[in-house]
């Protein structure tokens, strides 16, 4: 029998750690342990769902522990890429959270550091590798249900909850930008699903328009891309209504030569009850879809990786290109601002 996966935490800053560590274990990976500065506003949430897991006193025990394979990020933004370029230094493979890095210099580093190791270096990017609906659209696009992949349109609103925001939440330091952070989502959904190697921004803007007392933070975005394999246009906010009884009426719309696809990731505001509605038009078909129970493939993919040093869960060429588009929209972005 092959011996699970071990991985460690390192920042539980934002809550998207609370998925990235419970679908590894339901991948079958063994979390041993985490660290943090603190005590962010998350810990009492963190700590109810992984009560048996044991907090390190410090970060760099779970970096010296040799048995260790894989150390999670999900601490303030910019203070990613260093912890992701000390774990790989010291042997790990890392998982961070979105954004993976937040400047030019980080990104060169987390290259570099790669290329000098050997590690692997993944983001989970959670509206695609924690959302059902979009491992259903997968296999219908592998299957030609839609034809070849024209274009992308992703839409990310989400909902401020101002009261919950720890004060790094409107730092554009230490979150940023909401096209580098999280445009991310849907840079990597237009380069997977229209399958380009290559890509430019074409057009970004942000701005704040609805929070003038909190400069630091952007709160709408958009972005146009053009890629060798298809189109996309971007757009995230955080204007979430309260009426909405989720956190974000995220979208995802396939456009194909032969028929399209829309995933209602979270919420379907039509009346359908639950989450991961997938609409399916093509020249046959053209149904509403209950994706909940198509998986999440990501994590045992990677579990795969870590044992065999394979690339099936992402490429790390998949993971820096999302990285380096999202800093050129957020730099596009700001130089019109």
């Amino acid at each position: 029998m092959t011996d699970p996966v071990r991985f460690a935490a390192i920042g539980i800053d934002h809550r998207h750690v609370y998925g990235m560590a419970a679908n590894l274990g339901a991948a079958g990976a063994q979390f041993v342990g985490w660290a943090t500065e603190g005590t962010p506003n998350t810990l009492d949430g963190f700590v109810a769902r992984f009560p048996d897991v044991p907090r390190a006193a410090r970060a760099e025990d779970l970096l010296d522990d040799p048995t260790t394979d894989l150390i999670l990020l999900s601490g303030i933004p910019r203070d990613r890429a260093g912890w992701a370029v000390r774990a790989m230094q010291s042997g790990k493979d890392v998982m961070s959270d979105k954004p993976g890095c937040t400047s030019r210099d980080q990104l060169e580093a987390l290259r570099a550091t790669v290329a000098e190791t050997g590690r692997i270096w993944s983001v989970d990017f959670s509206e695609r590798f924690e959302v059902p609906a979009v491992t259903l659209a997968e296999e219908l696009v592998a299957a030609g249900e839609i034809g070849r992949v024209v274009q992308t349109v992703g839409l990310g609103p989400h909902r401020l909850n101002r009261p919950s925001r720890p004060g790094w939440f409107f730092d554009r330091g230490a979150y940023g930008g909401v096209l580098t952070d999280i445009g991310s989502h849907q840079i990597d959904q237009f380069l997977h699903f229209t399958g380009s190697t290559e890509a430019r921004v074409t057009h970004a803007s942000v701005g704040n328009y609805a929070n003038p007392d909190d400069p630091g933070l952007q709160d709408f975005g958009e972005m146009v891309l053009q890629g060798n394999g298809g189109h996309g246009y971007i757009r995230v906010d955080w204007y979430t209504p309260d009426a909405l009884p989720n956190w974000g009426d995220g979208r995802l719309t396939i456009l194909g030569t032969d028929g399209y696809i829309e995933l209602r990731k979270y919420v379907d505001v039509g009346g359908r009850d639950g989450t991961d509605h997938l609409v399916l038009v093509n020249g046959a078909r053209c149904e509403n879809i209950d994706a909940s129970g198509a998986g999440l493939p990501y994590f045992t993919r990677i579990c795969a990786d870590i044992r065999n040093r394979t690339e099936t869960a992402m490429t790390q060429d998949h993971a820096f290109r999302v990285c380096a588009l999202a800093l050129d929209a957020q730099d596009m972005a700001e130089a019109r601002a």
